[in-house]
């Protein structure tokens, strides 16, 4: 019996809706995703689209040999190719040979180094890799898993530490395990973590650092509030305190029920805010290493996994020095060798354990002191003051304020100056108020003073408003209309039909929406190609 495409459970006919899922399997799955029924490999069946990134494409799949249902992930660069409906193999573009070249070779590299840490009990487990159809596939085990988002919902909305911590410390040896192999996750957050059956923490939504990161050639995929500050800019490396970021931002949430805001905000205003209950509930040390963890400046965040579990792990130190300590105040007395028993006053005894007390406490309070923490971090029911360094009697040269110029004469103006060297965000900004191309926001902000001779400046330029006007693309070629469509930030799609006023490979129009229409950026557009005059057999 043939399988529905929606839940892979058998059904009576192909084309039917399925009476299982709902799931219509008489429409195709449109372009440039792999057509229902397609077999890789020879074994693997590939069924519904699950989710897609600038760098890969993730499908339900089936396993004709072991019978078990799986997920197929497909390298799939947006931008960088082109497939016309029900067409297996992709074709790369022209002027994106290289770029094509090299981002495959990563992603096959990069999969299989996560394939030998396969064993490790957070992490995914990669069956197969293989190269097919002009990419490359990613084979991996499938279970029933509760989104980690939802698990912290069914459990009050935040967990306690005592509740986090055997949840948290696996991923962090996971993620210390994949920087050994050389590579990074860069996406930890609440949307890639799930509880599995035995209720530990499973980390998924691995993709390169090319998808991790601004200004590289796919369309990256960030996660709000757990992307760390260097992931936004193009001229940063990312590295372990990097992942220190993320992990944290998502413990953050665990244990708040909220993330913290985007680290792009957070460049104006760096604040964590907790609240007061909350911090009652958390250990000081916990709440000092979510400070640490999430500093905006990589100079002074936690550096790397050993620091990072050092600072979890303080309280199990104290606890084991308490428990010491009662024990010992409550031991049989002493017998003396003439057989008289030593009797202990009880208040002695309690004297010598609340010293010895105050001495454990006081050394943790210094540690505590210094690793910096709450640096950043204002803990109340409302937002605290913000504290600055007075720059009142400050006389010398301070930045000028370049938001609403336009990006030509920021540099003309940087130019001139001769001591600024501009840095402008790969990533930009949506803007209802600001032109596309003038500056939305800087830093270091308008009036900070400049206090050396080389002083760089990071400037966001408006993508104008987020609501884009659907160009007119009939009578273009596909590869002309998706170029003009993927600049404005939509993804592409396509749906082909034989036509005898258009050529082969010509755009007739959109199938959803028409031209002049103002759309979301970011939405899927779906296309219509002509498959030239349809050829029928004459009797």
């Amino acid at each position: 019996m043939p399988l529905c495409m929606g839940c892979l459970n058998e059904i009576t006919n192909s084309s039917a809706r399925c009476e299982n899922c709902g799931f219509d399997n008489s429409v195709p799955q449109n372009a440039p995703f792999l057509p229902y029924g397609t077999v890789l490999n020879n074994k693997y069946v590939v069924a519904k689209d699950l989710s897609t990134n600038g760098e890969s494409t993730c499908y339900l799949g089936y396993d004709k040999t072991t019978g078990k249902v799986i997920t197929i992930r497909e390298f799939l660069p947006i931008g960088l190719f082109s497939r016309d409906q029900d067409e297996k193999i992709i074709t790369i573009l022209p002027d994106a040979v290289t770029n094509y070249s090299v981002a495959v070779a990563d992603f096959e590299t990069y999969y299989r180094k996560i394939m030998s840490l396969s064993d490790m009990s957070a992490m995914i487990v990669i069956d197969d890799i293989f190269r097919e159809n002009n990419t490359c596939y990613v084979i991996e085990e499938t279970n029933d898993h509760i989104p980690f988002s939802d698990y912290v919902k069914k459990n009050g909305g935040q967990l306690d530490w005592d509740v986090a911590r055997p949840l948290f410390m696996p991923i962090i040896s996971l993620l210390e395990a994949l920087h050994k192999v050389g590579i990074g996750h860069y996406a930890v957050s609440p949307s890639n973590l799930f509880v599995n059956s035995e209720g530990k923490l499973i980390l998924t939504g691995f993709s390169t650092e090319n998808e991790r990161k601004r200004g590289t050639m796919l369309k990256s995929q960030l996660f709000s509030g757990c992307a760390a500050p260097e992931q936004y800019r193009n001229d940063n490396v990312l590295d372990a305190s990097t992942d220190v970021y993320g992990f944290t931002a998502t413990l953050f949430f665990a244990l708040t029920g909220k993330l913290p805001a985007n680290a792009k905000e957070r460049t104006k205003d760096s604040r964590l805010l907790i609240s007061t209950n909350t911090v009652k509930r958390l250990p000081p040390h916990v709440v000092s290493t979510l400070a640490n963890g999430l500093q905006m400046r990589r100079d002074v965040r936690i550096s790397d996994f050993e620091e990072l579990r050092s600072q979890l792990s303080v309280a199990s130190t104290v606890q084991a020095i308490q428990e010491e300590i009662s024990r010992t105040a409550s031991m049989t007395p002493i017998k003396k060798d003439d057989g008289s028993k030593s009797k202990v006053s009880a208040t002695a005894v309690g004297i010598v354990a609340t010293i010895v007390a105050l001495l454990v406490f006081s050394a943790v309070g210094l540690y505590w002191l210094s690793i910096n923490p709450l640096k950043g971090l204002f803990i109340d029911e409302t937002v605290a003051p913000t504290m600055v360094a007075s720059t009142e009697d400050w006389t010398g040269p301070v930045v000028a304020d370049y938001t609403g110029k336009s990006y030509e004469d920021v540099v003309a103006s940087a130019e001139a100056d001769g001591s600024i060297t501009l840095k402008v965000s790969a990533d930009g900004e949506f803007s209802d108020s600001v032109p596309q191309g003038y500056v939305v926001s800087q830093t270091p902000a308008a009036g900070e003073p400049i206090t050396s001779n080389s002083s760089v400046l990071y400037v966001v330029l408006s993508k104008g408003p987020e609501m884009k006007e659907l160009p007119e693309v009939a009578d273009k070629s596909l590869e002309d209309a998706s170029k003009e469509l993927i600049e404005l930030g939509f993804i592409v799609l396509q749906d082909t039909e034989y036509s005898g006023s258009y050529s082969e490979g010509t755009v007739m129009g959109y199938s959803n929406f028409k031209a002049g229409d103002k759309v979301e950026s970011g939405s899927e557009i779906t296309l219509r190609v002509s498959k030239g005059t349809e050829v029928t057999d004459e009797e």
